[in-house]
């Protein structure tokens, strides 16, 4: 029986109109580092990637009902593709549209790899590497400090935006070279309120990232309106 690989979502660079003086909020987000925080309905939301390669480890909750959260298996349902690009639209476990990529200057997302933990630094590379800082661990301080009524069971598999894990036509992931690159970002406009949760991946590990995780911008913008 031949094999053939799975469907791969063509890239589908769009650059946004966007101006960063507009933006109602603008941070550069340390390595490493996780955050939550809230994004409105119609706002939109810009992840960069300032010096190239660096995986932002992302997760989307209904801000309203944090049952309800982004589903990997909905989303590449519906969408036909193993890769999230422009026009993307992440769907909840509801099967609700949660954001919609409206930008994307980097072209290819991954959403399978998942987040790297204590036991995948274990299988994938060294017994030792088993307590150095992971998305995982980062996810669980994040959610523990804020107490939106988030636990460890929702911590879901999640986007990974700027990174590059082709699959074999056997079904086998593989870590490549990152396509990303200096200020390269992706751009989501809610179409929901959500939570977003970002582990800063602090992976030292994989040589996607050259080794060196580094740092992102996080920008908002509120909905642009008519002129009456």
């Amino acid at each position: 029986m031949t094999h053939t690989a799975p469907h791969a979502t063509a890239f589908r660079i769009q650059h946004s109109a966007l101006q960063e003086a507009n933006a109602v909020t603008n941070l550069r987000h340390p390595a490493g580092e996780p955050i939550l925080f809230k994004v409105t309905r119609g706002q939109t939301l810009r992840i960069v990637d300032l010096e190239g390669n660096q995986a932002a480890d992302v997760l989307f909750y209904n801000a309203n009902d944090v049952a309800e959260h982004y589903s990997a298996t909905d989303t590449l349902l519906r969408q036909g593709g193993i890769y999230l690009t422009t026009g993307s639209v992440l769907y909840s476990n509801e099967g609700q549209p949660m954001l919609t990529i409206v930008a994307d200057t980097c072209g290819r997302h991954d959403t399978l790899g998942g987040a790297c933990a204590a036991e995948s630094n274990t299988v994938r590379y060294a017994l030792q590497k088993k307590f150095m800082h992971s998305c995982r661990d980062n996810y669980l301080l994040a959610i523990q400090h804020a107490d939106v009524g988030l636990g460890k069971a929702d911590l879901v598999p999640n986007i990974n935006f700027f990174m590059n894990v082709p699959v074999t036509a056997d079904g086998q992931l593989t870590f490549a070279d990152g396509v990303s690159g200096p200020g390269k970002y992706v751009e989501l406009r809610a179409e929901m309120d959500v939570w977003v949760l970002i582990s800063n991946c602090p992976q030292l590990n994989n040589p996607c990232n050259a080794y060196n995780p580094t740092p992102i911008q996080l920008l908002v913008w509120d909905p642009v309106r008519e002129a009456a």
